[in-house]
């Protein structure tokens, strides 16, 4: 076993979890969504809003409806007031950087009962914004101009990794393909019928190589979590399962400063993750990995160490992710086919917690004991990785 290192591990739990059932929400404000999760949240948990000590989220999306001290307005709107706040933001990552500042923060004495909450009306906001990651300033003066976007900025990473290393488009829509095999059975999921490896490629190109079914859905939706101490959880309504390890990191925020398009910061906060939970990547069987794009799927999984490095092609055409697999992944169907508002980071760590618990809606895996949470957020920018534990 690896060294754990200083980070408390397994001494604190995430003791409710709640994740919307909306996918379209049109004339629903997201701090409404956040109102709502938050209740769900703390009741699936036996506690009430006075019971919240601390609060984390980020709302600074314009479907987010927040702005400037993001956090203090949608605190101010759930009726939260709270001694700690955390308004972290790296994009897809934040609900788990969220998770790792709530541990330091209860372990400091600042507070004792965290709530981590995400709500975005990503499908319905009505009024036009630019893409997030625009500014004309900095290194996006080299690319803005040119009309870089989301899905372009992927989609070099894309190219850079199947010219290096011979991944294929097949390979990659074997990816969404089992995403949406996987939210078959989820009653909530945005799409849920079948879907075939050609249907993927004959989808529209939206960046090459990049198609349409490639690309994340867009929905409305939120989600909220409780975290408190191991000791303060059982008093809860059913506690929850335990946070092992925790690691992040920073990459870059425009694709002409990426060192490497082949590989992401995920390798560092994968390999932090592990040693402060003191278990290895063979250890893990079971994953939730942000999957805004097929590619981010491919490139977190060679950057973890789930395939040789260059090598995520093979093993995906070996069934790496099937259930059953190597790593049964994104049990719920993920962003590709479930729900993706804005910042997926909160809905991979609800349904850690559900498989965890034993009730995931799409494909439950039989008695999980570990489960490996990984947030992608801005372009390929930022990652964090937790390392949860079945309920002791």
């Amino acid at each position: 076993m690896a060294h754990k290192g200083h980070f408390p591990s397994g001494d604190f739990c995430i003791v409710g979890a709640h994740e919307s059932p909306r996918r379209r929400a049109p004339g629903i404000h997201p701090f409404q969504i956040h109102a709502e999760v938050i209740a769900e949240a703390l009741a699936d948990a036996g506690l009430t809003l006075e019971d919240v000590d601390g609060f984390a989220t980020a709302a600074s999306f314009p479907s987010e409806a927040g702005w400037q001290l993001n956090a203090v307005e949608v605190a101010e709107y759930v009726g939260i007031r709270p001694t700690w706040i955390c308004n972290t933001d790296n994009g897809g990552a934040a609900a788990l950087a969220h998770v790792g500042n709530a541990v330091a923060a209860i372990q400091a004495g600042l507070c004792s009962v965290v709530v981590v909450s995400y709500a975005s009306s990503g499908r319905s906001w009505p009024l036009a914004a630019p893409d997030f990651n625009s500014g004309q300033t900095g290194p996006g003066q080299y690319e803005v101009p040119f009309g870089m976007s989301t899905i372009s900025a992927h989609a070099l990473a894309a190219q850079r990794y199947m010219h290096d290393f011979g991944l294929t488009s097949e390979q990659l829509a074997k990816i969404a393909v089992q995403m949406r095999s996987n939210a078959a059975n989820n009653p909530h999921a945005m799409f849920r019928e079948a879907l075939t490896v050609e249907q993927v490629l004959s989808s529209a190109m939206i960046s090459t190589p990049l198609h349409k079914l490639d690309c994340c859905v867009v929905s409305d939706s939120g989600g909220a979590i409780v975290v408190t101490a191991k000791d303060r959880a059982r008093d809860t309504r059913r506690g929850g399962p335990v946070v092992l390890g925790y690691g992040e990191a920073l990459g870059q925020i425009q694709m002409n400063q990426m060192a490497d398009m082949t590989t992401t910061a995920a390798r560092h906060s994968g390999a932090r993750a592990l040693q402060t939970a003191g278990v290895t990547i063979g250890d893990i069987r079971l994953g939730q990995i942000y999957d805004s794009f097929t590619i981010t799927v491919a490139l977190t999984l060679d950057a973890l160490g789930f395939a040789p490095r260059g090598e995520v092609g093979g093993f995906i055409d070996d069934g790496g992710i099937t259930p059953g697999g190597r790593l049964t992944l994104n049990t719920d169907g993920g962003g590709l086919s479930s729900n993706h508002s804005g910042r997926r980071g909160i809905y991979a760590l609800i349904e850690a917690v559900r498989q965890l618990r034993g009730e995931g809606p799409g494909v439950q895996v039989a008695n999980p004991d570990l489960c490996l949470v990984h947030g992608t957020g801005g372009w390929l920018s930022a990652t964090a990785t937790l390392i949860l534990g079945a309920q002791q």
